[in-house]
């Protein structure tokens, strides 16, 4: 009886301690739904209306109009052109064959459907068209900035971080010197950097890559469509690899040295005792860099924003544009949501990761 009097009053002492703590967390959660879920929710209820920035026009609900008109796609099928021959006309210049004019085949009802790409498949021609093609184009110019600027920055941050944790002279003034890509202001090193990807010698990337022989020194690295998101990677890997090398490296710091002793007495190489001890060990650092890195590049607007205005979009300045430029709020908030839901995506996936390594412990 003695037992069972101390088990429920250890049990009361705990639901009064549970009580405590959620009336002292009532006015965080309270505080958070007032600057987080309060937008949130009326952003969500603005996207799927016509309300038009600074207007007098009366809104109307429009349902899904705005999610259907910025996510539409459509693949059509494109016939060959055939001369009176019957043979199938060939461009002069570029020696491809000429199929009918997207155009004249691309639904131009509800919404008028424009090209995006051409692609063969099977021996037959089709055109991919969507409503909005600058949106679509936006969302694979993100993503494929963010899965590529974020993998080189973790190699390169990686490989900095094990210099800079060894002993060396100088070593503070290196890492201070490591940080000042990450200091300057990006709208600074990006005029910096459109300043060196100049299409004439006045850039020196133009300069450089004339000297190797790779251009003729007047390349359009920020105005042909094959190389604009390649200069955008390399203009973040530059500023933001000093951070991810700074987040590895507080991680690295925590491995106790006498690890790498013993493991080198017991013969084991440089490239074993990383694989096999330095990247295990410092693996939750790096999920924890992964995540803020990639959440923040998701994110990207600065870097589009000044360096290519409405030329070329990332999804935030995307937005950004159909709310000032265009004054159309409820469309500009359903392409907010549905970076939203993109960040999601990529949040639940590296929560998954982070999970099944806390699990392994």
């Amino acid at each position: 009886m003695q037992i069972k009097g101390k088990i429920m009053s250890k049990h009361r002492l705990l639901k009064k301690e549970q009580k405590l703590a959620m009336i002292l967390l009532l006015p965080s959660f309270i505080l958070l739904f007032l600057i987080a879920f309060y937008p949130l929710i009326s952003v969500f209820n603005t996207s799927i209306t016509n309300k038009t920035f600074a207007s007098s026009i009366e809104t109307e609900n429009v349902g899904l109009d705005n999610y259907k008109k910025l996510l539409s796609l459509k693949i059509m099928k494109l016939e060959p052109l055939f001369d009176d021959s019957g043979v199938q006309v060939i461009d002069e210049k570029t020696g491809e064959k000429i199929y009918e004019d997207p155009i004249d085949i691309l639904p131009r009802k509800p919404n008028r459907y424009k090209e995006i790409s051409q692609f063969n498949f099977f021996n037959n021609h089709y055109v991919l068209g969507a409503s909005d093609p600058s949106f679509v184009l936006s969302i694979k110019d993100t993503v494929s900035f963010t899965i590529i600027s974020v993998f080189l920055e973790t190699v390169f941050g990686m490989a900095i971080a094990l210099i800079m944790v060894q002993n060396f002279p100088f070593r503070g003034g290196l890492r201070v010197a490591m940080l000042v890509p990450w200091a300057i202001p990006t709208a600074v090193s990006s005029r910096m950097w459109e300043w060196m990807f100049a299409s004439t010698r006045v850039g020196i990337i133009n300069v450089i890559s004339q000297i190797f022989g790779w251009t003729n020194g007047q390349f359009p690295f920020l105005t042909s469509s094959s190389t604009q998101v390649w200069a955008m990677i390399a203009i973040d890997v530059w500023k933001t690899t000093p951070f991810m090398a700074l987040l590895i490296m507080a991680g690295l710091q925590t491995i106790p040295s006498a690890i790498y002793e013993s493991a080198e007495i017991d013969g084991c190489n440089a490239f074993q005792r990383f694989w096999k001890m330095t990247l295990p060990l410092v693996k939750d650092t790096v999920v924890v860099a992964l995540v803020f890195r990639t959440l923040d590049a998701l994110r990207v607007f600065d870097l589009f924003q000044i360096v290519f205005a409405q030329k070329r979009y990332s999804m935030a300045s995307f937005a950004y544009y159909q709310l000032i430029d265009n004054k159309a709020m409820g469309y500009s908030s359903a392409a907010s949501v549905i970076i939203f839901v993109i960040i999601l995506i990529f949040i639940l996936l590296y929560t998954r990761i982070s999970g099944g390594i806390g699990n392994e412990k």
